[in-house]
């Protein structure tokens, strides 16, 4: 298995968690790595998914609500939303992660540990939300969106 996408994993296990119980993130990483190993750089990688994810997350709600017409953040099932806001997390401030990355692993972990709709649900919600995106760059002549 590809090194970033067991960190994404492991990320969204936490996430979940973190989401289910409001707990202390520390608490909820430590309690993880008692009970599972992985190499240093997955360790790495999703500490960076989960602290960025749950210390923004106001800011993520808010921009994915933008963008999932007829459906609040709070509606959501807690796998999709953990989803989302780690993807919409990679999207805002990964930049060494490719946009279609980032959007086509959010996907596949819907496929993985969603209900049969969460893949296409994570895929509506996150091409809305790349088409803001690349819309707001293109106005600031900032990036190309391809």
């Amino acid at each position: 298995m590809r090194q970033r996408r067991k960190a994404r994993e492991v990320a969204l296990q936490i996430l979940y968690g973190l989401d289910v119980s409001q707990g202390n993130l520390r608490d909820h990483v430590e309690l993880f790595w008692q009970n599972f190993d992985a190499p240093e750089n997955v360790k790495a990688f999703s500490s960076v998914l989960i602290e960025g994810t749950w210390d923004n997350r106001t800011q993520i709600d808010a921009f994915i609500s933008s963008c999932a017409d007829n459906w609040s953040v709070e509606r959501m099932s807690r796998v999709d939303r953990s989803i989302l806001r780690m993807a919409v997390y990679e999207l805002l401030y990964c930049s060494d992660v490719p946009p279609k990355v980032a959007i086509n692993e959010a996907i596949d972990l819907g496929k993985l540990f969603g209900s049969e709709s969460s893949g296409a649900f994570i895929n509506g919600v996150l091409d809305a939300l790349y088409a803001k995106l690349c819309e707001k760059d293109a106005k600031q002549d900032n990036a190309s969106c391809n």
